[in-house]
């Protein structure tokens, strides 16, 4: 694993300058509400677009939303920008879903923040595998068009 330090970034616009010299699939973190309150942490690679609509049959779940900053600071501990599955450490009582496009899972080297919008962790896939699992979650794998 590897830590690359960078100025406070809150979109992946603004974090592209920084990425250019870190190699390894770069991700966009999605903390989304469905329509009974169930919270999905959606991660895919930086550079896909979703759509919600369709988003929503394929993980099992109905009229999708973004959650709101005062549900990611209450269940994640987090402020926006710096949403990540890193951030899952912190659900404690187990309310988000995680769902991981495959692609996010590919290459040999996947980039997230670390519960902070002014760093990125580099680190194996197999390790993020390993560090959910020993955190109790079982990522949905799915392909994302």
């Amino acid at each position: 694993m590897r830590l690359h330090a960078h100025p406070p970034v809150r979109t992946v616009a603004d974090a592209e300058e920084h990425w250019r010299s870190v190699p390894g699939v770069h991700t966009k973190n999605l903390l989304l509400k469905d329509a009974k309150g169930v919270l999905w942490l959606v991660v895919l690679p930086h550079d896909q677009s979703v759509n919600m609509k369709e988003l929503a049959p394929v993980i099992g779940s109905a009229k999708l939303s973004f959650a709101s900053p005062v549900t990611l600071e209450q269940v994640l501990s987090i402020e926006p920008g710096g949403v990540s599955p890193l951030a899952l450490v912190a659900d404690k009582e187990r309310r988000v879903r995680l769902v991981l496009e495959r692609r996010v899972l590919a290459g040999d080297t996947v980039n997230f923040h670390p519960m902070t919008n002014r760093a990125t962790l580099s680190m194996h896939p197999d390790d993020l595998s390993a560090f959910l699992g020993r955190l109790g979650y079982e990522p949905i794998v799915v392909d994302i068009a």
